[in-house]
């Protein structure tokens, strides 16, 4: 025993002299080719002394970065993520003043700017080789991995939390936004993606499974993590009771949802067990989160733990890694979009302003957040953890589903698939990693590019009200811009957009090809009758448009040439939306009896040919309602869980002579399945789950400002494993 801790000991001694070494050999390179960085004394020096005055300098950094950093860090966790991230250069720049005026002799000297520069390159330089050392000495490595398995086993045990037993294999559910069961099919086949191409030859199962007519994140992930998509009829849309516009990425709306589907199924969620949600709109019931929209928006001492980006930034080498590759970002975006305006490539939205940096946030800081944050969950044993991967859905939406742009997302994203797989294989736990997506994307010409107008310019014409001469634009939904303004702490709310007033004038809104038209001077849902005595000509001429595919209006679906089909009809409506695939009948059945289901909705033209819709939002690649690959995502699970129950949604009223359909619906139907599955796995995997009661006044994910725990490798954060009825910590921000 004694000769295994010495052999150990003297191991992590090497590795220490080591990177002490190469530290001061960067050290020596830097000195020698920046012009305001000096190790010597003015009366010039031996190489000897440089070079001692070298190992001085980077031994007293590296002393004073492991002890005095993660003070500091911490001690700043109530700053926005963002300005945390720029932060640590200046910070790290002072720890080398500070570094450099500890050598005797007064032989170091650098400019403050320069001392920017020199920290950035030695804490990159360092932590590469610490890595290197690690990964080569395996065994060491997987000691301190189950050291610290250990001693968080041990805490546990002493708070009586469960999950203190035998650890059984825990599940991490990795979601690809956006990605398509076709799209990710055509990746892993062309070897783009060669990760996933490895599991689906061997280890891995795939299956297509069908969304809700609101084909969206918001729904999807409701659906997924709380069991409901009750009432989620689009991304956004204009409630009456309240006077309110919900939106699926607005903070506020995202907690209100979140309760709702609490108090309908009577559930905390799919993670209430020793879970962790990252990079999510909800929560899931998780005890730990990180980037989780639905509690974002919440305020004072107690929500404001910063413990997902205290563990990544803790490391100086992360954010001079993640800031490198968000200028890369930025730079390569730029240069895409200047490329497709030079060929002339149609169709194509404007990608300027604050888009790239938005396109950065989305592919570079938050994918590795969210990514540091599952390598920490597994190295800690969680049970149960989801994350979700925005990178390809957000450049989806600028530069279209397939090409150039998102192929290297995807590309980048099967590499950090490949860095989750590796970490498990050290992990204290097994772990079963189960891939799927939320929806899909659907190419095609924007509404307003295609006809010259948009979706609220037409309804205000066709209402005889006037018509701005110049088409305006519709804002995207997209979820990294709200994203952006959570981690800098900027109101995210949309104004009078959020509250517009209770006028004559009809309230649009856009979700992707899903369009919903509101009229707040008609109280209750209006049914076709009052629409057309207070607007004669408004449905005529939106069923009649070319970019139009059809209407529901109270229980009717309307579409070109006066066609009319009541949904309590057996198969009027099958035969009228037979174009958009099988099961869209259904889902708009489903949809019309929401409470909050706008006046009109309205669904765009779709060419089953080429699989393009007309998005009303500037999104040539688009998600929110029926047609084409956007209603069919993925979900990928091991071979050692069971296989997806084959069950199907009965007919509201099922036909007794159904026309039969060219295409055959998923076994898969809606978020919800989606869930009841993914609890199956749970419970195969470590026993019934324990739903957790919402407390009085709240969800079951109201933050306890619980103190934030020692970071873990790989950029995890601590905490300790969950009870029933334990509040969840905010680590958003």
């Amino acid at each position: 025993m004694w000769r295994g801790r010495w052999r150990t000991l003297g191991s992590a001694l090497v590795r220490v002299i080591l990177v002490w070494a190469v530290s001061t050999l960067t050290m020596l390179a830097l000195a020698g080719v920046l012009p305001d960085f000096r190790l010597q004394s003015g009366d010039g020096d031996s190489v000897t002394e440089i070079g001692l005055t070298a190992a001085w300098g980077a031994g007293a950094f590296g002393l004073l970065s492991a002890l005095v950093w993660p003070v500091l860090v911490r001690a700043l966790l109530l700053v926005p993520a963002l300005v945390l991230g720029l932060l640590v250069f200046f910070l790290n720049g002072s720890l080398l003043l500070l570094a450099l005026s500890l050598i005797p002799s007064g032989r170091g000297e650098v400019a403050p700017e320069t001392a920017v520069v020199v920290a950035a390159v030695m804490s990159a330089v360092a932590s590469a080789t610490s890595t290197a050392l690690a990964v080569r000495d395996d065994e060491a490595y997987r000691r301190r991995l189950y050291r610290l398995a250990d001693r968080r086993r041990r805490r546990t045990r002493h708070k009586g939390a469960p999950g203190a037993g035998p650890a059984a294999p825990g599940l991490v559910f990795l979601q690809l936004d956006g990605v398509g069961y076709e799209t990710l099919r055509r990746a892993a086949g062309s070897g783009l993606m060669p990760t996933v191409a490895g599991w689906l030859d061997g280890s891995h199962r795939i299956t297509a499974w069908r969304t809700d007519w609101s084909s969206q994140t918001g729904a999807s992930q409701l659906g997924i993590l709380h069991g409901s998509t009750f009432d989620v009829p689009a991304f956004r849309w204009y409630e009456k009771d309240t006077g309110e516009v919900v939106v699926c990425n607005r903070p506020t709306s995202a907690a209100e949802l979140q309760r709702r589907a609490i108090a309908r199924t009577g559930d905390g969620g799919l993670l209430t067990l020793d879970g962790a949600s990252r990079g999510n709109l909800f929560s899931g019931g998780a005890d730990q989160l990180a980037l989780v929209l639905s509690v974002s928006a919440r305020r004072g001492r107690a929500n404001r733990s910063r413990a997902g980006y205290f563990a990544y930034f803790c490391d100086p080498a992360n954010a001079v890694r993640t800031a490198l590759s968000f200028v890369a970002e930025v730079a390569r975006e730029i240069g895409q979009s200047l490329r497709a305006r030079l060929r002339g490539e149609r169709p194509r939205v404007a990608r300027g302003g604050l888009y790239p940096l938005i396109r950065a946030f989305a592919t570079v800081v938050e994918r590795d957040v969210v990514v540091a944050a599952v390598i920490g969950d597994m190295l800690a044993g969680r049970a149960a953890i989801y994350a979700d991967l925005v990178a390809y859905d957000e450049v989806a939406h600028h530069s279209g589903p397939h090409g150039r742009d998102t192929d290297r997302v995807l590309a980048r994203l099967d590499r950090s698939l490949a860095l989750i797989a590796r970490v498990a294989e050290h992990a204290p736990r097994e772990y079963r990693i189960v891939l799927l997506s939320d929806h899909g994307q659907s190419p095609g010409e924007t509404f307003l590019g295609r006809y010259g107008l948009t979706l609220k310019d037409l309804v205000r014409a066709g209402c005889g009200l006037p018509v701005s001469r110049r088409a305006g634009r519709t804002r995207s939904g997209a979820e990294a811009r709200t994203a952006v303004l959570a981690a800098l702490h900027r109101p995210v709310e949309e104004g009078v957009e959020a509250h517009p007033e209770r006028g004559p004038d009809p309230v649009v809104l856009a979700s992707g090809n899903l369009g919903l038209i509101s009229f707040p001077a008609l109280p209750g849902r209006a049914s076709r009758e009052r629409i057309e005595r207070a607007h004669p000509a408004l449905l005529g001429t939106l069923a009649n448009h070319p970019g139009i595919g059809f209407l529901l209006v109270d229980g009717e679906v309307l579409g070109p040439g006066g066609w009319v089909a009541r949904l309590d009809e057996p198969g009027a409506a099958e035969e009228l939306l037979a174009r958009f695939g099988p099961g869209a009948a259904r889902a708009v059945r489903r949809t019309d009896a929401f409470p909050h289901v706008a006046d009109v909705m309205v669904n765009s033209a779709y060419d089953p040919l080429t699989g393009s819709v007309h998005a009303f939002e500037e999104q040539i690649g688009s998600h929110g309602g029926l047609g084409g690959e956007q209603g069919h995502p993925f979900l990928m699970w091991p071979t050692e869980l069971s296989e997806p129950e084959r069950e199907r949604e009965p007919d509201p009223e099922p036909d007794p002579e159904p026309d039969p359909e060219p295409e055959r619906e998923p076994d898969l139907v809606g978020a919800e399945a989606v869930h009841q599955v993914l609890r199956r796995w749970l419970r195969e995997a470590d026993g019934p789950q324990v739903p957790v009661a919402p407390p009085m006044g709240g969800s079951a994910a109201d933050p306890a400002g619980q103190p934030v725990e020692e970071p873990l490798p790989g950029g995890g954060n601590g905490g300790s494993l969950p009870s029933a009825g334990v509040p969840a910590r905010d680590e958003i921000r």
